[in-house]
């Protein structure tokens, strides 16, 4: 049975104590063990990364950028493994795995120009022969957090620039998933990453709580659920560290009565039902402007979902697979039995797929909700699985209501032809992410991630622009060499 441990100064460390079980979520089986690391594992992590540190920032940048451009490589060389693992541990359809790792592909590959990004601001005879300039210097030891629904994208948001700009790091992904995350960052030691730079543990809350208290440790940064984000930005903030926590997200798509119905229909599908639901940024609320409107969308939709391709990864041609665990599989169910007990209308029921041979596995179909209001559970919560609920609205307005009041902001979209709404839309909209005809906004690695509201716990986004000022503090110098022509008398004044 597979062992799944910790790297720590370069080496593999499995622990002796306490262990989870890793479950192949399509069967119910399990596949392997994660050893959990402790408190004293976790600090020999931060203790390898406080070692490696001062060398690592004295490493040229341009040989920091060529180890990440050899780490791009690597990835794309294994490519077929690291999709394998997160279907063997995740759920996810091996297209699916493979979109993720091109996505997280992309951040390094931003990564690769921090010498670039790096540059400072210089100014010449600001005052009398003085010159002044700024300069990003990296903070030192930083750690990272990641879900179990993106195991390999959300690590690569994170380490590749904080390492770029000169950080050493320690990872702890998920303890559900985490082998593809280790498998990675040996690829990352493999392109040659000095011992050190980057360790990951393989923990629970006991990891976490290390990380976010020893004061080694400069800047955390987090993705999980909006309770927990608040709890790691709290406790991290309070111990005097910089913090980023991305929360959880209740993302609305708006359908104007002027929309392409079947573009909607086909980007909704794909926006709330793939990777079963399980994304921050996934459509969980179709917000239908006008009956006709709604009416047209709830047939489309419902006619789509009849072909819909439920299954293990061992299938290519699926559309979707499992959830994570028994457990989030009930909680699922429960909420589409609240929506129905509610007075709500059960368009499409996936609480119990018919999957030959897959029967002891986490899976729910997709589901479709209609006649949803918003003081029913199924809207309130962040469902993250494969559910969407139809609201209906009579205008824009009233729509764009719903979306402020809710206490998520992550992300949103509009359907429509009209610009004038589109505009309107988009500037005055209360979300982090925004969308026009497009269901899933997620920016490119040279933008930032981030929602607002209880979506992000911070002042800074995730990767690009942001994540190089996150994991960098500004210094700036003023500078003047004495004039052996040119002596001053002594001035009291503020110059």
């Amino acid at each position: 049975m597979n062992t799944i441990g910790h790297l720590i100064g370069g080496k593999t460390v499995t622990s002796s104590g306490r262990v989870l079980p890793l479950n192949n979520p399509a069967t119910g089986c399990q596949e392997g063990i994660v050893t959990l690391a402790s408190a004293s594992e976790t600090r020999d992590a931060i203790a390898a990364a406080a070692a490696a540190f001062p060398a690592w920032r004295a490493t040229p940048q341009s040989k920091r950028a060529q180890v990440m451009f050899r780490f791009k490589a690597e990835l794309e060389k294994h490519a077929d493994e690291i999709c394998q693992l997160v279907s063997r541990e995740h759920g996810k359809i091996p297209h699916d795995a493979a979109g993720e790792l091109v996505r997280g592909i992309e951040n390094v590959e931003y990564a690769c120009f921090a010498p670039e990004l790096l540059k400072g601001e210089f100014s010449k005879n600001v005052g009398p022969d003085i010159d002044s300039w700024s300069e990003f210097q990296p903070l030192g030891v930083v750690a990272g957090i990641t879900p179990f629904n993106f195991p390999v994208m959300v690590p690569l948001w994170m380490y590749p620039l904080a390492i770029a700009c000169g950080n050493t790091f320690v990872l702890k992904p998920s303890e559900r998933d985490p082998s593809a995350a280790i498998f990675v960052a040996q690829l990352a030691h493999d392109a040659g990453l000095p011992d050190g730079v980057l360790n990951v543990v393989s923990g629970d809350k006991e990891a976490v709580d290390v990380l976010l208290t020893d004061p080694e440790v400069q800047a955390v940064s987090f993705v999980g659920s909006t309770p927990v984000a608040e709890a790691v930005y709290t406790t991290a903030t309070h111990h005097g560290k910089r913090c980023q926590a991305l929360g959880g997200a209740k993302n609305h798509a708006i359908v104007m009565p002027d929309a392409d119905i079947e573009n909607a229909v086909q980007s909704m599908m794909g926006a709330a039902f793939g990777s079963s639901g399980e994304r921050c940024m996934s459509i969980s609320v179709v917000v239908a402007v006008g009956q006709e409107t709604a009416d047209s969308l709830v047939e489309g939709l419902k006619s789509e979902m009849a072909s819909l391709k439920i299954g293990s990864a061992e299938n290519d041609a699926n559309d979707f697979g499992p959830l994570i665990t028994a457990e989030h599989r009930d909680r699922v169910v429960n909420l589409i039995s609240s929506a129905e007990s509610e007075g709500a209308e059960l368009i499409v029921d996936g609480r119990s797929p018919k999957l030959p041979g897959n029967e002891t596995g986490y899976f729910v179909g997709g589901t479709l909700i209609d006649q949803v209001t918003q003081d029913m559970a199924c809207y309130q919560q962040e469902i993250f699985g494969p559910v969407l609920c139809v609201v209906r609205a009579h205008n824009l307005d009233e729509a764009m209501q719903l979306v402020d009041d809710h206490e998520y902001g992550n992300g949103t979209c509009l359907f429509t032809r009209d610009g004038e709404a589109a505009r309107y839309f988009s500037d005055n909209i209360k979300a982090g992410m925004v969308g026009i005809n497009i269901p899933l906004p997620v920016p490119v690695a040279y933008h930032s991630f981030g929602g607002w509201k209880r979506s992000l716990f911070g002042d800074l986004s995730a990767y690009g622009p942001d994540g190089l000022r996150f994991y960098t503090r500004r210094k700036t110098i003023t500078q003047r060499w004495p004039s052996a022509y040119l002596r001053e008398s002594s001035s009291f004044s503020f110059p």
